[in-house]
């Protein structure tokens, strides 16, 4: 069931990218820097992990800004090991030909880049064409520019932006991928650490529509009016419309913005939250240079490589982190909303395994009721009845606190593959945990998810194995879906 890169569809890798300087170079690949910053590997999903990983693509996962009646949708998604991923799912007459939709997503699936939210997958299953990419926690840019609550983005961020998104731009012509289609703030998302990055999925166009912009024909570029057709000219030019969007905090039609630059008066573009907080030579050279991206004629615009040497001349409060300058909590989606922990919560929280254990013991079996064991006559057999007994003998081990024999009884039961249960996966998973075994529990309680979708204890036993293995941001994550479907099956 799992992605074909490795067993239960683990596709281990580090999340937490850091580097020293915004001026670091974006052009970051597999075995160009240590091991700290290595980066996910491409696998091919299948839907059912998919499926899984969305909760049924579920309208709650959906995090497209066009909402679940757009042909091809968005979700939010997390996979076997505990980690987000964002899914595309496209409309079932966007890819026919299977070759194209693979070698496409596939050669977007060799950038790699800390620009980028990464492509780090694919599934092609039938009519259905996904794409699977890291996800980003912190919102899009048209929600931080357009939509904000707490504060305006502050000028330095702004000018970051500009700058990490010509990297991008930069590094995906280096590896000749300098098409990119619809480029817009709702392309730009920020990642755990509150830094831009450019989403993948416009690396990839919807190959029988061939439709390359969605937005409002007033931002596109003259050339693609003419012919239909994006050529890297034309990316430039729609980075000169997120420049403008950039400086106004509006989204400004080219051809209004360009009259008030010829008119002179770049300040009546300037966002008036910004008034006092930038230099008039640093806006003045931000507007010359989303003019040049802006000219009618495509040669007369500059490429993404001098972009980027225009902008990191610009650049401001360099040393600040861009958590710092969003306004943001470091490492968290979005900022925390306090829990209210059942007393299974707490003791995941706490890491009291004593406790956890003491919980399952008491809980018993009832929550595998309703989960389809067919047993027909002839299953009862003498292997139907040492598979019962083993998971009895599992049971008296797991009482009397004897974890060893617990697994190697547990696993007896579960191998007999005659009858499926969530508990004795949850119990096994504890005693793996007892027995200093992080990464068997995880498992062992993703198995109890996939059996059980909305059963509470799965995510409580995901949250307690990412607690100790250290990943304590999947494993709040967990620890909120635990106590949301535990707080909805009190309400029934």
């Amino acid at each position: 069931m799992g992605a074909r890169c490795s067993k239960f569809s683990f596709c281990w890798w580090h999340s937490h990218l850091k580097s020293s300087s915004v001026l670091q170079s974006a052009d970051l690949e597999n075995g160009e820097k240590n091991e700290k910053n290595a980066f996910p590997s491409f696998c091919d999903y299948s839907f059912e992990d998919l499926r899984i990983a969305t909760d049924g693509f579920s309208s709650e996962n959906i995090v497209s800004e066009h909402g679940e009646k757009a042909p091809n949708v968005v979700y939010r998604g997390r996979l076997h090991n505990g980690r987000w991923i964002a899914v595309k799912r496209f409309n079932k007459s966007a890819w026919p030909d299977t070759r194209q939709f693979l070698d496409e997503a596939k050669a977007v699936g060799n950038l790699r880049s800390e620009r980028l939210a990464n492509l780090i997958g694919c599934c092609c299953e039938g009519e259905e064409r996904l794409l699977v990419a890291e996800f980003m926690p912190n919102d899009t840019l048209a929600k931080h520019l357009f939509h904000w609550e707490n504060q305006p983005m502050k000028w330095a961020m702004r000018l970051r932006v500009a700058l990490y998104l010509a990297q991008a731009l930069e590094y995906c012509s280096s590896k000749g991928r300098a098409l990119y289609h619809d480029l817009n703030a709702y392309r730009i998302l920020f990642d755990q650490d509150g830094n831009p990055r450019l989403s993948c999925f416009g690396l990839m166009k919807n190959s029988r529509d061939g439709k390359s912009y969605s937005t409002n024909l007033a931002f596109t570029p003259p050339e693609y009016l003419r012919t239909g057709r994006v050529t890297p000219e034309s990316v430039v030019y729609s980075f000169g419309t997120m420049l403008l969007d950039l400086l106004s905090g509006k989204h400004i039609p080219p051809s209004h913005a360009l009259d008030v630059i010829r008119g002179k008066n770049f300040l009546m573009l300037m966002d008036s939250c910004l008034e006092g907080h930038f230099s008039n030579d640093v806006g003045t050279e931000l507007v010359r240079l989303a003019t040049r991206c802006l000219q009618y004629e495509a040669r007369e615009r500059p490429n993404a490589k001098s972009l980027v040497t225009s902008l990191l001349s610009l650049q401001k409060e360099t040393e600040v982190p861009s958590y710092v300058l969003m306004g943001i909590p470091h490492g968290t989606a979005s900022p925390a909303e306090p829990l209210l922990l059942t007393p299974t919560g707490e003791a995941c929280l706490r890491m009291d395994l004593t406790a956890i254990h003491e919980i399952l013991e008491k809980a018993g079996y009832k929550d595998d009721e309703g989960i389809a064991n067919e047993l027909s006559f002839q299953m009862w057999t003498n292997q139907m009845q040492e598979t019962l007994n083993s998971k009895k003998q599992g049971d008296a081990a797991f009482r009397a606190k004897d974890f060893t024999t617990a697994i190697d009884c547990y696993t007896q039961f579960i191998d007999g593959g005659t009858m499926v249960s969530p508990t004795v996966y949850a119990r096994r998973c504890l005693a793996y945990l007892m027995s200093e075994m992080p990464q068997e529990a995880l498992a062992d309680a993703m198995q109890a998810h996939i059996v059980s979708l909305d059963w509470p204890t799965a995510f409580y036993l995901q949250a307690t194995a990412l607690f100790i293995l250290g990943k304590d941001n999947d494993a709040q994550e967990a620890l909120k879906d635990a106590t949301k479907y535990e707080a909805k099956r009190n309400k029934n």
